[in-house]
């Protein structure tokens, strides 16, 4: 465990810390029951409890006299209240709830209930009654909890909890922030949201789980102080060794199980500010005051996010904080104590989606700045930069820098004002409302007056202009629409619709075109960092388009198997049927012979192969995963034989083609090889073969010969794939079976089916779904197509929970050919194209 500790000091400091204090009012009084709650003691509205010294009390309190009301602990002594502990920072009562809120114990735990019982905070220890439980105010500010059910002091009963394990804000003598090394644990301070608001803020002071250090961080993701990584036997570089008046020893101990710096102080304070300054006080009894004797880091700048969203910080200014022009402060109170986390807010709103407004929204420029972090680059003009953040409404502001466009969406965090003569500044341009430019009010006033006296005159040859220019417009746009890219290729795309569908179809298909330029800055020039894999279309990369949409790219290869009529169809397969198991088309591209790309929506993780057939992903898919995906391919597939206007086979339908989203949900991909077949006609032929070996059907793979029935086949092969986590092809050379699907009829005519079932899915397994798809699975690939289910029933197959299956009759088993064992192999033989694909 790695932990930073305060020490107390010996009992003749504690005294002379009361007889200083003894002596200062508090102001409210407050009924005192003694220093311990028990089974018969409760804390109500106006009822504290006080150390036995003076010099701690705990009770309700509620920050500058506001309306919420939290249960802390506090100097009893103290002029203002100096709160170190609060208990339901995040669960704060109001009026109604504490009029008979009480702060007790019960069954053995310490809870805090509104006035309707409701349960606000606990310690949540017991879950039974333990009358010998009782938590008692110690004269070091520590509220302990303990069993005295086999003890007869303090000193000797079991400690259950106490306020030093769970500090808030405030480190005192004796408690810590900590790393354990063995269950991994963090304990740290937090800062205060605001001055009045005890809700944890965005600050934190904990451990470095890496070295030892302790450090400050905002929101536990920027590091912006640490306590200096060299010891050098006394203190760490950054840690004040000489305390005024007395003198300090520092231990530092790091062991296999914990690191901690231990420090005997005399009586002070360690605070994590709202300012996200750590400072250390004590009391000087000359003045009556507390005296900081520590403070970090230096500099307020150096503090993450000091002047908060929307605000610079200059510390060279008589004002360390000031908000953007167009900005104000979020809290006027805060700032009048020169506290600035909660940065600023707009004066007025943008008028971006407000088609109405008279005035766009403009920018104004902030010279010699640091950039914010979180932002996005492309690759375009100044002209083009300054225009895409103004129509994009998130864009909150951007920069530009040698042909590098830099946009920020959100709140502008960390801006630092630099000096004339430092280098590292840019500037920055804001995105502001027409009304914060004074010369646009002026302007608007006139235009107003403008208008009114023109109104009559002007309506008719306005509206009349109107409508023409947008029909120019309209027919200049589809006209322009319809001759990118390559005229051959969206004329071939254009017989091909009328072929495919036979309608008469007025729009076509909709689905956008993007430019090359548009993919290469998404791609960064298609770089090899952005590249997610290899398949038989070609590479696939991941993009992001201004503005942060992340896309999936597709980029048809020189040396891919497939061609203009595959990427043809998978245009306008995609672009008629919507699914939420289907892979969403985006948009496409095609730039002279070679480039013929498609955008489709990113698919976070990946394949489904990725997992099932890998030793280390395949544990991330228990049991309750793999069924919901089994049940969303087939319910995508029903969708494409039975549900969508046109009736579609697949034709290649295997696990690498099935993606999975940040949900782990199924999306069918890949039509290049689907075909559309006429109303009921649910059979065809083909001449040019073309597949996976291990998925295709026998009827298909031998006589090009394909139907609903080859796709349910391929989904046949995929279930006993998820379920046994091994591929069909995977047997190669293998005694045991020619391939899964022999294997597993094997097992199933031996009554050993569960033996079937990956081994990494025994303990979340539910058998009886496990051998409902097994038997689902080896319908599917029966050799006879008619007694294959159709996907509907399959939906109803896997949904019912007492329906009796039929059992399934011996499948088809196809000879392999002899391959190399390279990870993907094409032959043709007879006009049949078979790709036989290993592992990856």
């Amino acid at each position: 465990m790695v932990y930073f500790k305060i020490t107390t000091a010996t009992s003749f400091v504690m005294l002379i810390f009361l007889s200083q204090f003894s002596s200062v009012s508090f102001g409210q009084e407050e009924m005192s029951i003694g220093d311990t709650i028990g089974t018969n003691k409760i804390i109500t509205i106006g009822v504290t409890i006080v150390s036995s010294s003076g010099n701690f009390e705990l009770g309700f309190f509620t920050p500058n006299n506001g309306t919420r009301y939290y249960i802390g602990i506090w100097y009893k002594n103290i002029s203002p209240k100096t709160v170190i502990w609060v208990a339901n920072r995040v669960m704060p009562l109001s009026f109604p709830e504490l009029a008979n809120a009480e702060f007790s114990i019960r069954n053995g735990n310490l809870v805090l209930l509104n006035g309707t019982g409701q349960l606000i905070w606990s310690t949540n220890i017991y879950s039974v009654e333990h009358n010998s439980v009782v938590a008692v105010l110690g004269n070091d500010g520590n509220f302990v909890m303990r069993d005295c059910s086999n003890s007869n002091s303090n000193s000797t009963s079991r400690v259950l909890w106490q306020s030093f394990d769970h500090p808030s804000h405030t480190l005192m003598p004796g408690s810590r922030f900590s790393y354990n090394k063995n269950n991994k644990s963090t304990r740290y301070i937090t800062s205060w949201r605001s001055s009045e608001d005890p809700t944890p803020g965005p600050y934190t002071v904990e451990i470095n789980p890496t070295n030892g250090q302790f450090r400050a961080m905002w929101k536990r993701t920027e590091e912006y102080w640490n306590s200096g990584s060299t010891w050098d036997g006394d203190s760490f570089s950054n840690v004040p060794y000489n305390i005024p008046n007395t003198t300090v020893n520092y231990t530092y101990i790091n062991d296999d199980n914990e690191v901690y710096f231990f420090s005997p102080l005399v009586i002070s304070r360690f605070v994590i500010d709202v300012t996200g300054e750590m400072k250390q006080f004590t009391w000087l009894d000359s003045s009556k005051k507390w005296n900081v004797f520590y403070l970090q880091p230096a500099q307020p700048c150096d503090v993450y996010a000091y002047c908060g969203a929307f605000g610079t910080c200059n510390p060279r200014s008589t004002s360390v904080c000031r908000c953007l022009p167009g900005f104000a402060p979020r809290l006027d109170t805060d700032w009048d104590l020169d506290i600035f986390s909660q940065g600023c807010i707009r004066k007025n709103n943008l008028s971006c989606g407000n088609t109405s407004a008279p005035f766009k929204d403009r920018f104004r420029m902030i010279s010699n700045v640091t950039l914010p972090k979180s932002y996005q680059t492309v690759k375009t003009t100044r002209a083009e930069c300054e225009s895409t953040c103004l129509n994009n409404c998130s864009c909150t502001a951007f920069a530009y820098d040698e042909g590098e466009c830099i946009t920020w969406t959100g709140e502008l965090l960390n801006l630092q004002q630099l000096s004339q003569d430092d280098h590292r500044g840019r500037n920055l341009f804001i995105k502001l409302a027409a009304s914060d430019f004074p010369s646009d009010d002026q302007a608007m006033k006139k235009k107003q007056s403008w208008t009114r006296l023109n109104v009559i005159v002007l309506a008719t040859v306005s509206v009349t202009i109107l409508l023409v220019c947008c029909f120019i417009y309209l027919y200049c746009r589809r006209r322009i629409a319809k001759g990118r890219g390559q005229r051959n290729f969206f004329a071939h795309l254009q017989s091909r619709d009328n072929d495919l569908t036979n309608e008469d179809d007025e729009n076509g298909i909709d689905v956008p075109f993007f430019s090359f330029e548009s993919i290469l800055a998404a791609t960064n020039q298609f770089s090899e960092a952005n590249m997610l894999g290899q398949g038989g279309f070609g590479p696939v990369y991941k993009g992001k388009f201004l503005g942060g949409r992340e896309i999936a790219v597709k980029r048809l290869s020189t040396q891919s198997r497939q061609g203009i009529e595959e990427f043809t169809n998978e245009v306008l397969l995609i672009a008629r049927v919507q699914h939420r198991n289907l892979v969403k088309l985006l948009g496409y591209c095609v730039k002279g012979r070679n480039e013929k790309i498609l955008l489709y929506e990113y698919m976070l993780n990946k394949s489904l192969d990725t997992f099932i057939f890998d030793q280390q992903n395949r544990t991330v898919l228990d049991w309750k995963k793999r069924f919901n995906i089994i049940l969303g391919i087939a319910r995508g597939m029903s969708y494409l034989h039975h549900d969508s206007r046109l009736t579609i086979i697949h034709r290649d339908l295997k696990t690498s083609n099935i993606l999975l989203d940040e949900g782990m949900n199924p999306k069918i991909s890949d039509f290049g090889l689907a075909r559309i077949v006429q109303g009921d006609y649910i059979l065809a032929n083909t001449t040019k073969i073309a597949g996976t070996c291990g998925y295709m059907s026998p009827e298909y793979a031998l006589n090009g010969v394909f139907s609903t029935k080859s796709d349910v086949f391929s989904f046949g092969v995929i279930i006993l794939e998820i379920v046994s986590g091994r591929r069909n092809t995977g047997f190669y050379q293998c005694e045991e079976a020619t391939n899964l699907i022999q294997y597993a009829w094997r097992l199933w005519t031996e009554e050993k089916a569960t033996t079937m079932v990956d081994e990494t899915l025994l303990e979340t397994c539910n058998m009886d779904e496990a051998i409902k798809c097994i038997n689902i699975g080896l319908l599917c690939v029966q050799e006879n197509p008619c007694q294959r289910p159709s996907m509907s029933n399959i939906i109803v197959m896997l949904g019912g929970e007492s329906m009796i299956l039929p059992r399934p009759n011996q499948p088809a088993f196809v000879a392999r050919p002899t391959i190399s064992s390279k990870s993907t192999t094409s032959y043709t033989k007879n006009g049949l194209t078979i790709t036989i694909e290993q592992g990856r």
